[in-house]
């Protein structure tokens, strides 16, 4: 009553007439609603929701199931319908009939429906019919305008919409008469004040925002059709008791949007205030008029309409769209258990208890044993058999404590046993849903996350850290929260009034296809539907703030705008800033909903033990065969995986993201304010360069992504699949093409494409160094592996490893972001913004308060002349806006776009230009030691007779014929690549010692070999020499040792004893720990037979011991040295062996500190990481987890990082680095997605060249940015003191445009894009952002800025003395411009593109300044000779002077510059002149008392 008795005495409406009015509008939004379609109809019911209306469900159940026809009828009391199937004959008006006469019988016929109420039909027809209204409000506005009759006062609209605008006011009428009547109240009565007032851009704007709400309702109901078609033939799908849920504890906070109301209350006081001093009641409306905060409703709104219709492309029902509004303040996140289960049990482990039963048999007969479904009962198999664990069962003492470790975990716990002995625990656990930990680890970078009713085992698998009841207990819980203050967002599978009671309830559909009634959305089944809604909760706060402060930027300036010129049109101008305002908040509301909507689906995490199963289970989890799954088969299945994956972005998608950086709002809102007071050129000049600028980037980063792709596909090797229908033929696909089930066949030197469960290994042997960082090959078997950890599971290959050796038949059981190495890519979660942000954000806290200050004093200027408040802040404005560097940020872009095709030269593609500044400022380059600060490739460095090393370029004769031996003991190359990495080492080692398998034999020629595989453990090679035959063996020394007898020890040949072969054996193990791969290298004479069996391995003598490792590139050392020299720290991260790593970092001389390794890292806590790694320089036996991890500490200390890599490893750390770089040919396709500047010449020393280029920039940069600052401080400093001097500013609003204009765009562009000149790389590389923009910039912007306005007031001065004063200002204009493009041609040097521009500008300014039009458009008057030889020698003189102070040693300009001391004496003069001059000038238009304070 009292909101109503308000708001009619607010409106001039008594409360009886607000109350019928209500009522009525109450009653066309609560009409009833009917949904028929053939076959099945529904209908809104009065009361049924409210609890205890039970007996009227079950009467009009009853009732309708009379009417013929009738199949079925069930109430769904949350929703307040009735939903009836019938036959196609059964008349609409019967049904009704029913449910008003059951309404009548039990009195419900005043009942309001429930406010739970599911998108319609009505729905959207109630829409459509308010943004029609407001369509035609704003013709009636219009057409009153134009015949001129008398408006409404405009405070009276400015009221309503205030009202609209309230969060109070808009509560108290939702309380009384819900939020449909609320908005039709509300709605129509802005349309009318709108209409009486003549304000059509208002009503116009709204029938926008309305529009999009009739595609967001519309898109509703179809999901809500889709999904009623979808499960109304099951029975009962529909039926729901009423929920009993209690109201809010206390109310729903506010948020952002809510919070910008502020300037309701302020515009009301301001506005009072005004009336109160100036009786001016057409200035007080406008002031009132500028404090409605619609654009923080509408941003928020626009975000929500698009993120409500992507959510109805996937099916998702949102029953309440109303909740979408409040994303933005949900604040805690509670997850019932019933959401993260999927019902099952599964196996979850097998952990043995004794060592006679080999793992993998154990673990087979467990998973054919074991039945979920009735884990009670004893199941054997011979002798085999499986039970429940009971307490009076044997076990060993430690099996025991693990078995209740395990029931403590939730799990329950059954015996494995073999001939009654106990083998194995079984732990059976309910099975978690596969998206279930993804989901919490996004939902947690939102808000808190809490779970309900979950066990304590459950909870243990769970990454969260609270808790709460659930179950019964679970409303409570969630009013609990709510009134500790929180914004509760529910996921539930089961409903009731939790969901209800929740601020933002989601309910999970069920398998079965039951939805959870009560919830405000609905989704699934499954988590994948509801995890959009869940990411949405960060973007949606983002641009609700974002909105809010669009509103109070946009009242602002309303005030303002509102205070200036005539006070008619005070209002007219407040509410042209609030529309701006408002259509600005609903495009980028818009975009960002948009931005939401195109994020990736979440990645599932899959459980299944590929490596531990069989390979005929695996091939029947995938439903595939041996031969493969057919062709028609795997398209079905990769059309299924393709669905909904994200495109890469296009030009314009991209250029709209470019906008985002410090200046754009600042500029975006001068040149509001300058079309506002009527300076429209001014606008379209910022809105060019800030559009050119954001299309130059989007066009560099669209090329580079496609340069990118390029390499990608170039790269893509093609892999040998089996079809069952083209057994005889050879069926090739690409990574991209495979799906789970596909059988691949690979070979020696073979990309994996895809993780794969291996079914038949031949002598298999697999670099895994991209995926673990570690460089020894790894042995793989076909048989189970029960290995937890990745880089032990040997049944298993993983995409972006390598083939090293051997064959392999293997079914691919995950693709792209699902296998290991896109999971890997994935850790980080989104890139981070570049550090261009930051320079731009730094660079415009100084600019912007120079031009406001300008401004402000130029405003208070004209206030102290007595000039009225209106005339005043005009050319304020003015002034302020046409001094904000508009250039600056396309400055910035053309440097960084001319430097990124300067690296593309150099072989350093750059995905987008911002991270130039980044790699320009790094202070940590992170190395990683395989294939970046080593070859990546395995030579031969070392030779050894088992006591003493020689090094491979200094061998003995006695160590060559070690090395020969091992050459005779390699496969026979026949033209063709060797497959392992070790025979092409000690190949290409003897070729470079130019060495051939006879040397010291006079001939050789290979008889029979043995081949190398993982179980023999070395290769054999019989030959014939004209000795005799020779078998020559080389291999792992562990089992050649074993079959030697004989040692050649120096000259001599002695027995291979015990003691010998302990010695050789330490000789061996120190080696190793070197990080050299060892093999021995034995001979001895055979008999003549021709064949090769192992049995003929033995009695070897034993020739030395070959050191094969990866060596440091050549030029490592020399680059780290050059980029230490330019204060780069270097860090090298490797998962190799600490040993390995430590003889690498010596031999670069990096070990400056102790060595970490990843258990170390895993000691530390967060809080101490920091400081621990300020010490450390080399890392070693790190997981991408850990590498990612100290990217991470190093830049929380404030550190400029990047990482550089060529494994899927390293890209974790590529991403979350400030930069990451992506290094050779070579490198990964996830490291290659990952990186912000992929070198494509695999050269390290491109690396430190790109760094060259990138701290080359800063130079350019600050001699652009120099004139570009120091122009504009010049601009200023011109024009406020001669305004001082003459009383009005020289410059008007269209010269001071043109003056940015010719200085600003193409002269500063070019200094900018231009490359350095006269300086070497070592020179370059101690450039950067604290030497180039630090006290050297300042010094250049002062200076110039001294040069320019000394120039321009001194041609001014003189022109003035000898001319009009238009002839003055036009002088001063050319010297002001003069000089800013004399200064750029200097500090271009011989640049030919720098030199045209200014040119080219100065070229400009002379044809408008004497061509009478133009001359007299933009203010200014053709010049005599002598003007132009005043204003250019003037900007001539001070140029020379800027540039020999920027150049020379302080104190030496009188040596260099002949006729100095005569120029300082007339500079002292001039000074003296100006001095007086301004006294004067300040005295004539001060007003007396001021004037007779000045000093004499």
């Amino acid at each position: 009553m009292r909101l109503r008795r308000l708001l009619g005495d607010a409106t001039g409406l008594p409360g009886a007439t607000l109350r019928a009015v209500s009522g009525a509008v109450t009653g066309i939004a609560e009409r009833r609603q009917v949904h028929a379609v053939p076959g099945r109809t529904r209908i809104r019911v009065r009361g049924v929701h409210k609890p205890g209306t039970e007996p009227v469900a079950r009467s009009l159940v009853e009732r309708l199931m009379s009417v013929a026809g009738v199949t079925r009828a069930e109430v769904n009391a949350p929703l307040g319908l009735v939903f009836v199937m019938h036959d196609e004959a059964t008349p609409l008006d019967a049904l009704l009939d029913v449910v008003e006469a059951v309404e009548a019988a039990h009195g419900v016929s005043g009942e309001s429906f429930s406010a739970l109420a599911h998108p319609s039909r009505q729905t959207v027809v109630r829409e459509a019919a308010l943004a029609g209204a407001y369509l035609a409000g704003g013709g009636f506005a219009v057409l009153g305008r134009l015949m001129r009759a008398t408006p409404l006062p405009p405070g009276f609209a400015t009221l309503l919409a205030m009202a609209d605008a309230s969060p109070q006011v808009r509560s108290g009428l939702e309380r009384r008469i819900g939020h449909p009547a609320s908005d039709m109240v509300l709605g129509t009565g802005v349309i009318i004040s709108h209409v009486l007032a003549y304000q059509p851009s208002g009503p116009v704007i709204n029938s926008v925002h309305r529009l999009m709400r009739v595609a967001e309702m519309r898109a509703h109901a179809e999901a809500w059709n889709r999904r009623a078609r979808h499960i109304a033939p099951t029975p009962g799908v529909f039926q729901a008791a009423p929920l009993d849920v209690p109201p809010r504890p206390v109310p729903l906070p506010y948020g952002a949007v809510e919070h910008a109301a502020w300037t309701i209350p302020a515009a009301i006081a301001t506005a009072t205030g005004t009336y109160a001093l100036s009786r001016d009641a057409d200035r007080a409306q406008g002031v009132l008029a500028a404090g409605v905060p619609k654009a923080a409703r509408l941003g928020r709104d626009a975000f929500a309409i698009q993120v409500g219709r992507a959510a109805a492309r996937r099916d998702v029902v949102v029953v309440t769209p109303e909740v979408l509004r409040r994303l933005d303040r949900v604040d805690q996140l509670v997850i019932d258990a019933s959401a993260l289960r999927t019902g099952d049990l599964v196996i979850e482990d097998v952990v043995f208890v004794t060592e006679g039963v080999a793992p993998e048999t154990a673990y087979e007969r467990a998973h054919a044993l074991v039945d979920v479904q009735r884990l009670s009962d004893r199941h054997e198999d011979g002798p085999w058999a499986v039970a429940p664990l009971r307490p009076s069962a044997r076990l060993p003492r430690e099996a025991g404590k693990q078995a209740d470790v395990l029931r403590k975990g939730g799990a329950t716990v059954l015996l494995l046993t073999c001939d009654d002995d106990p083998v194995a625990l079984v732990s059976v656990v309910v099975e978690l849903d596969p998206l279930a930990e993804p989901l919490i680890a996004a939902a947690r970078r939102a808000c808190p996350v809490a779970v309900a009713g979950v066990a304590a085992g459950l909870r243990r698998r769970l990454p969260v850290e609270q808790a709460v009841p659930g179950g019964s207990r679970l409303l409570a819980s969630v009013r609990r929260l709510q009134e500790d203050g929180r914004t509760v967002m529910l996921l539930s599978a089961r409903g009731g009034a939790a969901l209800a009671a929740a601020d933002v309830g989601v309910g999970l559909v069920s398998a079965n296809g039951h939805p959870p009634w009560g919830a405000h959305i609905l989704c699934g089944p499954g988590l994948g539907k509801a995890y959009p809604v869940i990411e949405a909760l960060v973007p949606a706060r983002e641009a609700s703030s974002r909105s809010a402060r669009i509103a109070e930027v946009g009242s602002v300036a309303g005030a303002l705008l509102a205070a200036t010129g005539t006070p008619r049109n005070a209002a007219r101008r407040a509410q042209l800033a609030i529309d701006t305002a408002a259509l600005s908040a609903l495009a980028t509301g818009t975009w960002a909903g948009l931005t939401v909507g195109r994020r990736p689906a979440l990645v599932p995490v899959d459980r299944t033990p590929w490596h531990a199963w069989p390979a005929q289970a695996v091939l029947s989890r995938l439903d595939s065969s041996s031969a493969g799954i057919t062709a028609s088969e795997a398209e079905r299945r990769r059309v299924s995986a393709e669905d909904g994956a994200p495109r890469p972005p296009g030009l314009a998608r991209v250029t709209v993201e470019e906008l985002d950086n410090p200046l754009t709002p600042a500029l975006a809102a001068g040149a509001g304010v300058s079309a506002v007071v009527g300076s429209i050129t001014d606008a379209a000049l910022i809105g060019t360069v800030l559009g050119v600028n954001a299309l130059m980037s989007g066009v560099q980063r669209v090329g580079a992504d496609r340069a990118l792709r390029r390499l990608v596909d170039l790269s893509a090797v093609r892999v040998r699949l089996r079809r069952p229908e083209e057994a005889e033929t050879d069926v090739r696909a690409t990574a991209d093409q495979l799906v789970p089930g596909d059988v691949v066949m690979l070979s020696a030197g073979d990309a994996v494409p895809a993780d794969a469960r291996l079914l038949v290994a031949k002598g298999l042997e697999v670099d895994e160094s991209s995926l673990t960082g570690e460089s020894q090959l790894v042995t793989k078997t076909a048989r189970p592996s029960m290995a937890g950890s990745v880089a032990d599971r040997t049944s298993m290959l993983y995409e972006g490893t390598v083939i090293a050796a051997g064959e392999a038949t293997a079914v691919v059981v995950a693709t792209g972001e699902r296998t290991e190495i896109g999971r890997a890519s994935r850790l980080a979660g989104e890139r981070r913004p570049g550090g261009v942000e930051a320079r731009l954000q730094s660079l415009t806290a100084v600019t912007l308060p120079v031009a406001l200050g300008a401004g402000a004093g130029l405003f208070l200027s004209d206030l102290l002349r007595g000039r009225s408040l209106a005339q005043a802040l005009g050319p304020a404005v003015s002034l302020a806006v046409a001094a904000v560097p508009e250039g600056l940020p396309f400055v910035a872009t053309a440097a960084e776009l001319a430097t990124a095709r300067r690296m593309s030269q150099r072989g350093a593609l750059v995905r987008n230009p911002a991270t130039i500044e980044a790699l320009g400022r790094i202070d940590v380059l992170c190395f990683d030691k395989t294939g970046t600060l080593t070859m990546g490739r395995l030579r031969l460095r070392l030779v050894s007779d088992g006591e003493s090393t020689s090094p491979t370029k200094d061998l003995s004769p006695r160590r060559r014929v070690i090395v020969a031996a091992a050459l005779r003991a390699s496969p026979e190359q026949a033209g063709r690549k060797m497959p392992h990495p070790t025979d092409q080492a000690i190949i290409r080692a003897a070729r470079e010692l130019d060495m051939k398998d006879f040397e010291g034999l006079g001939s050789w020629k290979r008889v029979a070999e043995l081949p190398f595989e993982p179980g023999r453990g070395y290769h054999a090679v019989l030959g014939r020499t004209p000795d005799g035959q020779l078998l020559s063996v080389k291999g792992a020394p562990e089992i050649l040792l074993a079959s030697c007898d004989q040692w050649c020890r120096g000259d001599q040949v002695v027995p291979f004893d015990e003691k010998a072969r302990e010695k050789v054996e330490q000789e061996v193990d120190r080696l190793a720990r070197l990080g050299y791969r060892v093999l021995a290298v034995g001979e001895r004479k055979a008999s003549g037979r021709r064949d090769l069996t192992e049995s003929r391995i033995d009695r070897l003598r034993l020739l030395g011991l070959v050191c094969i490792a990866d060596p440091v590139r050549p030029t490592a050392a020399e680059a780290v040295g050059r980029l230490r020299k330019a204060g780069v720290d270097i860090m090298m991260i490797t998962g190799d062996h600490p040993t390995t790593a430590e003889a690498i970092a010596a031999e670069l001389n990096l070990l400056n500190g102790k060595i970490m390794t990843g258990a170390d890292l895993d000691a530390l806590p967060e809080e101490k990481l920091g400081e621990a790694l300020a010490g450390v320089s080399v890392f070693a036996r790190v997981s991408p987890n850990q590498k990612a991890r100290v990217v991470q500490a190093l830049r929380a200390a404030g550190r400029v990082v990047a990482v550089t890599g060529d494994g899927a490893n390293d890209a974790p750390a590529i991403r979350l680095a400030d930069v990451g770089i992506a290094l050779g040919e070579r490198a990964t396709p996830a490291a290659r997605e990952t990186a912000d500047v992929v070198v494509t010449d695999d050269r390290i020393e491109t690396i430190t060249d790109a760094i060259a280029d990138c701290r080359a920039m800063w130079r350019s940069t600050r001699d652009a940015l120099a004139v570009l600052l120091g122009g504009n401080i010049g601009e200023i400093v011109f024009t406020v003191l001669t305004g001082l001097l003459s009383g009005s500013s020289p410059l008007n609003v269209r010269q001071l445009l043109l003056v940015n204009l010719l200085t600003d765009m193409l002269p500063a562009v070019a200094l900018a894009a231009r490359p350095p000149s006269g300086v070497t790389r070592e020179e370059l590389l101690q450039e950067g952002p604290d030497r180039s923009l630090g006290t050297a910039l300042t010094r250049d912007i002062a200076v110039r800025a001294c040069a320019t306005a000394g120039a321009a007031v001194t041609a001014w001065t003189l022109a003035r003395m000898s001319g009009t004063r238009e002839q003055a200002d036009t002088t001063g204009l050319v010297a002001l411009v003069g000089t800013q493009l004399a200064q750029t041609i200097a500090a271009g040097g011989r640049d030919p593109l720098v030199l045209a521009s200014g040119v080219a500008s100065l070229a400009a300014l002379g044809i408008i300044v004497q061509v009478p039009v133009l001359s007299h458009f933009f203010g200014s008057r053709p010049l005599l000779p002598h003007g132009w030889l005043i204003a250019l020698g003037c900007a001539g003189g001070f140029a020379l002077g800027a540039v020999l102070v920027t150049r020379l040693p302080g104190g030496t300009i009188v040596t260099y510059v002949p006729g100095a001391t005569q120029l300082a004496r007339l500079v002292e003069e001039l000074q003296e002149e100006l001095t007086t001059r301004l006294r004067e000038g300040l005295k004539e238009n001060l007003p007396a008392g001021l004037a007779r304070a000045l000093p004499a």
